[in-house]
């Protein structure tokens, strides 16, 4: 019977040694997993996220800027709306689009909005308009425009934006606005704006980070 010999000089067992090496291998392991983790979280994100059709544009996300200054009483008058970007408000318009502004001696401007139905009819809202001003921009094309009874002008809530965004210097064109790029509209005081010009506008207007693949042409 032969008698097996165990291994001369056996490494005795390094508990701190073997505790190390365990250790680094966890923290290996959840290091790595969390990498992976977040990898694949802004990976969901990024696919969740599509990019925007005005994305890239070097104004996308600047604050908007107005013109000034905008003399009211050269912007009064009628002017003719040539597009939009769809808005709950002006559902019901099936067909050509007018904006009458009227100065008043106590510096609001009326406004007389008016719009051809689908019945044929015209549907038509009288509301108020107030400039608000801006610091070092004396006379600024920013307003704002109210269609709620007076009695509720207190309330910020009734009131909603009208930038000016472009104006040219004979007035013929206006490009308008609002903070939150939601709503746009293309007035002129020609019953029909030429192509090129219109295009112009909302060349522009999409450079300033509004979707103009959703606007609505009036009249066309």
């Amino acid at each position: 019977m032969t008698t097996r010999r165990p291994p001369a000089n056996p490494r005795p067992f390094d508990d701190r040694r073997t505790s190390n090496a365990i250790g680094a291998m966890a923290t290996a392991f959840v290091v790595g997993g969390v990498a992976t983790w977040f990898a694949l979280g802004a990976a969901r994100t990024a696919r969740a996220q599509p990019a925007g059709p005005a994305d890239g544009a070097p104004l996308m996300r600047a604050p908007l800027q107005v013109v000034a200054p905008v003399d009211l009483q050269r912007y009064a008058g009628i002017w003719h709306e040539q597009a939009r970007l769809p808005n709950r408000f002006q559902k019901q318009c099936a067909g050509p689009v007018s904006a009458e502004y009227t100065p008043q001696p106590d510096g609001t401007v009326q406004v007389r909005n008016r719009c051809l139905r689908d019945d044929g009819n015209f549907d038509e809202a009288v509301g108020t308009a107030r400039v608000v001003p801006v610091a070092g921009q004396p006379g600024a094309g920013r307003l704002e425009v109210r269609f709620a009874p007076a009695w509720l002008g207190w309330l910020p809530m009734v009131w909603g934006d009208y930038w000016i965004l472009k104006l040219d210097r004979d007035y013929q064109v206006s490009l308008v606005g609002t903070p939150d790029r939601k709503y746009l509209w293309v007035l002129s005081r020609a019953p029909r704006l030429e192509d090129a010009v219109l295009q112009a506008e909302l060349d522009y207007a999409r450079s300033l980070g509004f979707d103009t693949g959703k606007v609505t042409l009036t009249g066309r």
